[in-house]
């Protein structure tokens, strides 16, 4: 029987110790891989190399992430949140529930068709939907409780993830539908993934309708909490 040498997870045990410390994630990740590379006797200089290797594969993805975040603060500052609250201001028939349940089927429908990054919570539900969703509710109820703005920005960012969660299962190159293909042909079940990503459809569909309901209510529930402010 061939040996095991399992001293190598002792990389993930100072990751979540790490990160349970509240350190840098940054010191926490290089000390895991150190631990990891003198648990497997890694020689030194190859542990320093693959370092290296992986700092400059990797060097350009914090400016490929920061930059739509200065970009999204540059519009903030020059009044995105006010120019969305006063444009859904002007549609009289628009409420909190109302607005969400249509960023639902927006979302849901473009996760469905593999465009996940049409939405999320810093680029989309931030600067747009719960300004929004929060002005459709300002323009009913002019003094709106700080508890309450907080649960439409919460429930902005809870439909974000409905949408997003149950729509990209319906995309036949999502991973999630690659990785169960992978493991069924490895218990010898020989599966279309088109066919899996078809199967899907019935949930995210129940998916919608549940939220949506939610969101139906949730107009209701704005009412009773400002009614019930004092």
């Amino acid at each position: 029987m061939e040996h095991i040498n399992l001293w190598p997870l002792l990389g993930v045990a100072v990751i979540v110790l790490g990160f349970a410390l509240r350190a840098h994630p940054v010191l926490v990740v290089i000390a895991a891989c150190f631990v990891t590379g003198i648990a497997a006797a890694m020689p030194v200089e190859h542990l320093l190399a693959t370092l290296g290797t992986a700092f400059i594969k990797t060097r350009n993805l914090p400016m490929i992430l920061l930059l739509p975040i200065a970009a999204i603060g540059l519009l903030e500052r020059h009044g995105l949140k006010e120019h969305a609250q006063a444009s859904i201001a002007r549609i009289r028939s628009a409420t909190t529930g109302r607005l969400l349940i249509v960023y639902l089927a927006i979302r849901e429908i473009a996760a469905a068709f593999g465009l996940t990054s049409i939405g999320g919570h810093p680029n989309m539900v931030r600067p747009l939907i719960a300004p929004m969703a929060e002005g459709a509710a300002e323009v009913r109820y002019p003094d709106l409780p700080l508890a309450m703005r907080h649960r439409i920005r919460a429930m902005a960012a809870a439909t974000d993830n409905v949408g997003l969660f149950f729509g990209e299962d319906v995309f036949v190159a999502f991973g999630a539908i690659v990785l169960m293909q992978t493991i069924l042909r490895g218990e010898g079940l020989d599966v279309d993934p088109l066919h899996m990503a078809l199967w899907g459809i019935p949930t995210s569909l129940c998916a919608f309708m549940i939220h949506s309901w939610r969101l139906y209510r949730f107009d209701a529930q704005i009412a009773r909490s400002v009614g019930s402010a004092p």
